[in-house]
């Protein structure tokens, strides 16, 4: 079963795909985690997501998500599992939050709140990452190359 969470090809798509996708979930992480890149921290981002009705403890493991599942992609280490809780995370926001402010951003500052368009790209880059796993220059694909020449 392991074997078949890790295994990968030495693809360079995904490995495009698990850095952008890892890179733009960690520094998400990092803002409300951390405080880093003018966010929240910990508990300012907390005490955010229970004004808008969500609880402490899914807000912690939100923010955990997206803070270790980035760093996870970063470094290609378990990325189906990483992919599929990133995935998790941005069905429910999308469904809690942004699905009534329709599919655009907000680019002009007009609505009252954001679209869901960049979460179904990021969606789709964890399903691909989920399907093709972590691609070349990951940790997966180390263990992968191991554990073949191990038998």
């Amino acid at each position: 079963m392991f074997q078949k969470i890790i295994r990968t090809e030495n693809d360079v798509v995904s490995t495009i795909l698990r850095l952008v996708l890892g890179l733009v979930t960690f520094y998400h992480g990092a803002q409300k985690m951390l405080g880093w890149f003018g966010g929240r921290g910990l508990s300012g981002t907390i005490a955010l997501y229970q004004h808008v009705g969500i609880g402490p403890v899914l807000g912690l493991l939100g923010v955990a998500v997206e803070f270790f599942g980035g760093l996870a992609l970063i470094a290609g280490f378990l990325g189906r599992i990483a992919a599929l809780g990133i995935m998790f995370r941005l069905f429910a926001v999308v469904w809690t939050l942004y699905w009534q402010f329709g599919f655009f951003m907000n680019w002009k500052g007009e609505l009252r709140g954001e679209g869901f368009e960049f979460h179904l790209l990021a969606f789709a880059m964890g399903a691909a990452i989920l399907l093709r796993g972590s691609g070349a220059f990951s940790v997966d694909r180390f263990m992968t190359i191991r554990r073949s020449s191990d038998r």
